[in-house]
């Protein structure tokens, strides 16, 4: 892959954070990003995104890092079907135990078979990800209020344990998309290639040179 041809940041709404991503979208999305948070524990979070052409994902490989641990997850997909590898270092549970946190999950999925019909990938608290669905079933150009029920493979952060999640996807016009799972929902500002701007409540785009306007308390 050749230089990337763009980049998007985002600071996070909820907790102390951030994302970078640079990005081609030329044919289907190639994306190499940097995410860091402050909760639940102290973390970076390294990943790689390919899709197809018509993005529907290809290959998802992500690592997070923090004090004393590291874990390291891989999917990609192989005729019709996903392959999860993973790696674990160190001792996330001791570091989420001392932060007054529950113990996580092993990174990864115990049966991918679970995956089967996933054609996105949802990596958590990353508003990159919800376009890949957005994109994929060219929602800005769908019929508005027509909902979408998809399954996906969604990775949690940091434990990068992977479960298979079903959500909605819903159309709103002009430049809003309706994301819902089973206990949320939000209504995501989106620009004309479908990244997101505004995740109400978990993150929004800033752009070059302009500084963020601190949240109202």
């Amino acid at each position: 892959m050749g230089m990337l041809s763009a980049g998007l940041f985002w600071e996070r709404r909820d907790v102390p954070g951030s994302e970078h991503v640079r990005l081609d979208a030329r044919n289907g999305l190639y994306a190499q990003g940097v995410a860091l948070a402050a909760t639940p524990v102290t973390y970076s979070c390294r990943y790689e995104i390919r899709t197809d052409p018509g993005w529907a994902t290809a290959y998802l490989d992500v690592r997070t890092e923090g004090a004393g641990w590291a874990r390291g997850v891989r999917l990609e997909m192989a005729a019709g079907r996903w392959r999860v590898t993973t790696s674990d270092q160190g001792d996330l549970d001791a570091a989420l135990v001392a932060a007054g946190h529950a113990r996580a999950g092993l990174p990864g999925i115990e049966d991918p078979d679970r995956l089967f019909g996933a054609f996105d990938v949802d990596l958590g608290a990353s508003p990159l990800t919800n376009t890949l669905p957005i994109r994929r079933l060219d929602l800005l150009s769908g019929e508005t209020g027509l909902s979408h029920r998809l399954s996906v493979a969604w990775v949690l952060v940091p434990s990068l344990e992977v479960v298979q999640a079903d959500q909605i996807y819903t159309p709103l016009g002009s430049g809003q998309v309706r994301y819902a799972s089973e206990t949320f929902a939000a209504d995501l500002t989106v620009d004309d290639d479908g990244f997101v701007v505004d995740y109400p409540g978990l993150a929004r785009r800033v752009e070059p040179g302009v500084r963020p306007v601190p949240e109202s308390r």
